[in-house]
């Protein structure tokens, strides 16, 4: 029955794409990433041209966070 099932399914793949150069992801791969956790956040255009890499941001957040500190403010 599966195998009649199968039969019957209509391939919608674009002829330009490759199945041979695939390569496919092993299972669990991602996954103590995933647990780990992430914190993703997008930088406006205007804003990138002042922090070009990750390390920039942290520093100038660090920065801003010991002068926040140093004034009585805290995060909440």
């Amino acid at each position: 029955m599966k195998k009649a099932r199968r039969n019957n399914l209509k391939d919608d793949l674009k002829a330009e794409y490759d199945l041979t150069k695939l390569k496919l992801v092993g299972r669990g791969k991602y996954a103590e990433k995933y647990k780990a956790g992430t914190n993703l956040i997008l930088l406006a255009p205007d804003v990138v041209k002042y922090f070009p890499d990750p390390d920039s941001v942290n520093s100038a957040l660090r920065a801003l966070i010991g002068i926040a500190q140093a004034h009585g403010r805290t995060a909440h």
